[in-house]
């Protein structure tokens, strides 16, 4: 009672108060905000065990990072610089690409205006040991295609589904449509591996994930990695939140906080 935890939990976290299960809570580090707890979690645990678990990164291998200075993508990018020697990726549009290499990242590429499998080819013609894969549709056969020998894809989102602040139909139809298949035997040719990871399908692994989170926290205490908050807004202005990143304006974490006390309230109480 009264210590100060991270929540994991699948939804209902948009309010004030909120009751979990004791295993989906873990303590905050030493120095960390509230507002860096809110960004660790999900976004540094699915980082995580894409990139080491199901990724295998190593020493001089290379990354491809989709949305990278998005919420996953600043994590893997803080994660993959615990590893010596390897050359990031990473698309997002170019007013954010001045941000991805302070952060790390060797070659930005503005997907809307370049062809990012192109653009990789020209730099390593091979293509990269690993490839995340946020988008879905058309865009996991050009990551598979991006693959080197014993590459893997790890397919995680299908943010293709959404094009802005309505479902748009078409946009589904035409991402599953586009949706990349592969038998067994085609891959047995190929030499490549192809991964799907989902936290929030990973409820009764409880002592998987609090394995994970141990070497975040450790990592977090050594400073080798940081949340990137890009903004903190109040709940009353959640629409004002969610249209910052619709518009693809954010770089690092978007954070819900309530409603900071009004002064007046402090002093009724006082």
């Amino acid at each position: 009672v009264g210590d100060k935890v991270m929540v994991l939990a699948r939804s209902g976290l948009w309010q004030e108060v909120v009751n979990v299960p004791a295993s989906q809570t873990f303590p905050m580090p030493e120095g960390m905000s509230f507002e860096e707890a809110a960004a660790l979690l999900v976004n540094y645990i699915t980082a995580y065990m894409i990139l080491f678990d199901f990724g295998n990164l190593r020493p001089n291998q290379s990354v491809l990072i989709h949305m990278a200075a998005g919420g996953v993508g600043t994590a893997a990018i803080q994660l993959c610089k615990t590893v010596e020697n390897v050359t990031i990726f990473g698309t997002a549009s170019a007013s954010k690409h001045d941000s991805l290499k302070e952060s790390g990242v060797a070659h930005p590429i503005d997907y809307r205006t370049m062809d990012y499998a192109e653009e990789v080819r020209k730099i390593s013609p091979k293509g990269v040991d690993i490839v995340l894969d946020p988008l879905g549709g058309s865009d996991t056969s050009k990551a598979f295609n991006l693959l080197k020998p014993m590459g893997k894809l790890i397919t995680y989102g299908v943010a293709n589904l959404l094009t802005g602040q309505k479902k748009n139909l078409m946009a589904m139809a035409k991402t599953w449509w586009n949706q990349f298949s592969i038998t067994a035997l085609q891959l047995l040719h190929q030499n490549k591996a192809v991964c799907g990871y989902h936290l929030g399908y990973m409820d009764e692994e409880a002592e998987l994930i609090r394995g994970v989170v141990a070497k975040l926290v450790n990592l977090y205490s050594q400073g080798k990695i940081k949340p990137k908050i890009d903004s903190v807004w109040p709940f009353d202005q959640v629409a004002e939140a969610m249209r910052q990143m619709q518009e693809k304006k954010n770089v690092g974490k978007v954070i819900l906080v309530p409603e900071a006390p009004k002064e007046e309230s402090k002093k009724a109480e006082n």
